[in-house]
């Protein structure tokens, strides 16, 4: 089970949506879609589902176009909420599942257990206007899941939920992906993203700007970001050649430098008495890496372990 987009752009009038976009998503693989609003995700996931049709490329699930029984495989949830306000949510749900070929008497069973995995308050018999958005929110995510389908397409599948619930839902796509699922979700949180991705890609105005291993992108940048627990004044810090700028938060201070070596320096420097509250080197964060990106307007291409910087 494996999605394959080569080469596809979809243009609207004399603007491009989508730009030469490459990407393959295999068996129990997360990809994670991020760029600014605008920046073709949505449109990627329409091409996918052939709501509008590509003007160059392919895009192939085993080696064949989507079909109609590709489709039925398919989990969507879409960023604008689809969900009949006047309808119970056994009929919407049932209604759904039989679409994607289930038994209505096997829908039901497996929407009470939705109902208690998600936690969710109120009743299966209770109409859709009567339950509040974290909750409705909860019935469209099981009206996407609930045929137990391979291939999940999530656009912003943790809008307007609270932390917890977007734990419970992070984790139920988690146990998709460990099934052996392939899922491809937008989010605009980039800790959501980070938690969740193991692979990534950035848009920005259609074109691919990032492309990699998560994790392989975030080392590709340095690490440029050191979290510092320490007695030591900013003014010592600021002495260091290297050091970039100096940020306070509850927990200490973040200090950014021009390159790793910089941070041996201010481990020597604090260390000095043999006792240091705590300092951690690492990366920029996702949502660092992602303000830089998107705010660059310059165009490079480089190649580095399999991440496409461009």
């Amino acid at each position: 089970m494996t999605l394959k987009i080569e080469n596809v752009s979809k243009f609207f009038g004399n603007r491009s949506a989508v730009d030469n976009l490459n990407m393959t998503i295999g068996p129990g693989q997360v990809m994670g879609l991020i760029g600014q609003n605008g920046a073709g995700k949505t449109t990627t996931f329409r091409l996918i589902l052939k709501f509008v049709d590509l003007d160059t490329g392919s895009i192939t699930w085993n080696g064949h176009p989507i079909g109609l029984a590709e489709k039925q495989r398919i989990g969507f949830l879409p960023e604008e909420r689809g969900l009949y306000q006047k309808m119970t949510v056994e009929n919407q749900i049932l209604y759904f599942a039989e679409l994607h070929g289930m038994k209505r008497s096997d829908a039901r069973i497996q929407l009470q257990e939705w109902f208690k995995r998600l936690e969710v308050v109120g009743k299966i018999s209770d109409k859709i206007q009567s339950l509040s958005k974290g909750n409705a929110q909860k019935v469209q995510f099981i009206a996407t899941l609930i045929h137990n389908p391979d291939f999940l397409i999530l656009d912003e599948p943790f809008t307007g939920l609270d932390p917890v619930n977007t734990s419970l839902l992070r984790n139920e796509i988690k146990n998709f992906r460990d099934k052996g699922a392939v899922v491809i979700f937008s989010n605009h949180n980039m800790s959501d993203v980070e938690m969740l991705s193991d692979d990534l890609t950035m848009l920005k105005n259609g074109k691919t700007v990032l492309q990699g291993k998560t994790k392989d992108i975030r080392e590709s940048y340095g690490r440029t970001r050191i979290n510092l627990v320490s007695e030591i004044s900013d003014n010592e810090l600021q002495s260091i050649n290297g050091v970039l700028l100096i940020e306070h938060n509850n927990l200490g201070r973040t200090i950014f430098v021009s390159n790793e070596e910089v941070g041996h320096e201010i481990f020597h420097k604090v260390t000095t008495n043999g006792y240091v509250q705590g300092f951690m080197q690492t990366p920029p964060t996702l949502d660092e890496i992602f303000r830089k990106e998107v705010a660059n307007d310059e165009v490079r291409i480089e190649e580095n372990g399999g991440i496409i910087h461009e």
